[in-house]
């Protein structure tokens, strides 16, 4: 017998962490403390990039708009978990799922294509640093943001649209206590979703898979400039790309586990599951700020300044 057909739910349910439910008063306290600590965080980058003169560098703006994205990503995403596990609030509308799903994944292909433009800043300051004002100047570093941005919209508009029109019939019990491409389309009837199938394996080759090569392929570059240097000189040049590193790591490791968990990860624990997906929401979003903050005097400076002098001193 054939499963029942039907368009898209009018209401998506969202799952948090399945066997806790008695403990979602207090398993809340650190998601809230995640949120404040990305909002916090990512507002004083912003703050004090626009406020000291001297952090009008190439570098400092691309930061500037990998802190946005990060702040954009944890006002979208939040609501949603913070309402599960707050006020224990699991249904969400189509429609709102869906926007929320878009802004998730193009925000990540833009936060993807700007780690990618950090690693070529590093490249070039520290493979041509006699050239780097000239290469990196204020309107390519401008360009780079929006093509980032645009790259991200577009590419996820097709996929998304195309969900609102599948037919379902596998319930509409989500996995995770927000919105996935990959979680909704789960639950589309067996054969009907060969486009978002195709589409997402394109998206991810051309996005996230290239974006990684690139970042790989610039620092055996920065690797084969500095072998070349004392070890003192080497040690400050590779100090200049750790917090870079850093983001990477956090925003790569937790997408490609969550990514290769849905596809294959059949007999996965679903609080794993949950564990896993929630430090690809709330990791590199709060904890971006703090590794730039520690591992950038510049920045540490500005920062120790804001607090010496008041917001109103500035």
């Amino acid at each position: 017998m054939l499963p029942n057909k039907s368009q898209i739910p009018a209401m998506f349910l969202l799952t948090g962490m399945p066997g806790l439910e008695s403990l979602y008063g207090w398993i809340s306290l650190p998601f809230c403390f995640m949120f404040f600590t990305s909002i916090i965080g990512n507002g004083l980058i912003l703050l004090v990039i626009v406020k000291d003169y001297k952090l009008h560098q190439p570098v400092f703006f691309l930061l500037s708009m990998l802190a946005v994205t990060d702040l954009l990503f944890t006002l979208v995403t939040s609501p949603s978990v913070l309402a599960v596990f707050l006020f224990d609030h699991e249904a969400v509308k189509s429609q709102l799922c869906l926007l929320q799903m878009f802004f998730i994944h193009s925000l990540s292909i833009t936060e993807s294509s700007l780690l990618v433009a950090m690693a070529f800043d590093r490249y070039v300051a520290i493979c041509h640093p006699l050239r780097y004002t000239s290469i990196l100047t204020s309107s390519v570093v401008a360009k780079i943001g929006l093509l980032s941005a645009l790259r991200g919209t577009l590419l996820h508009i097709p996929p998304v649209l195309s969900l609102k029109f599948l037919p379902y019939c596998k319930g509409n019990a989500l996995s995770h206590s927000y919105c996935l491409h990959q979680d909704v389309m789960k639950l589309a009837c067996h054969g009907t979703n060969t486009f978002n199938i195709m589409y997402g394996l394109a998206v991810i080759l051309c996005t996230v898979t290239l974006d990684s090569l690139l970042i790989v392929l610039s620092y055996i570059l920065i690797v084969r400039a500095v072998l070349h240097v004392t070890k003192t000189d080497r040690y400050k040049l590779f100090n200049t790309c750790v917090s870079h590193l850093c983001a990477v790591f956090l925003f790569y490791a937790p997408m490609v586990a969550l990514s290769l968990v849905h596809r294959f990860g059949k007999e996965v624990s679903p609080l794993f599951l949950t564990l896993l997906a929630n430090a690809y929401l709330f990791f590199p979003s709060m904890l971006n700020p703090i590794i730039y903050s520690a591992k950038n005097k510049q920045i540490r400076e500005a920062l120790l300044q804001i607090f010496h002098r008041g917001p109103m001193d500035w």
